[in-house]
């Protein structure tokens, strides 16, 4: 794979993780239950957490082991 294709696809991963961050955000800002909040916002960081593991994984970097 080269460059562009993994920043390709880094970036839709990115998007997708942006998306549930402003959910997450929305759902703060509205009578949305907390329970529901915070399940947005657990979806919200393992998005984030995912984005940077493919970005660090692509790069050459150190990464976890993936299960």
């Amino acid at each position: 794979m080269d460059l562009t294709e993994m920043i390709r696809e880094g970036d839709e991963l990115l998007q997708k993780a942006l998306e549930a961050v402003l959910r997450c955000l929305e759902a703060k800002d509205s009578s949305t239950p907390a329970c529901e909040v915070e399940r947005l916002r657990v979806a919200a960081e393992s998005l984030m957490q995912a984005v940077a593991e493919y970005q660090l994984r692509s790069f050459g970097g150190p990464a976890h082991t993936l299960h």
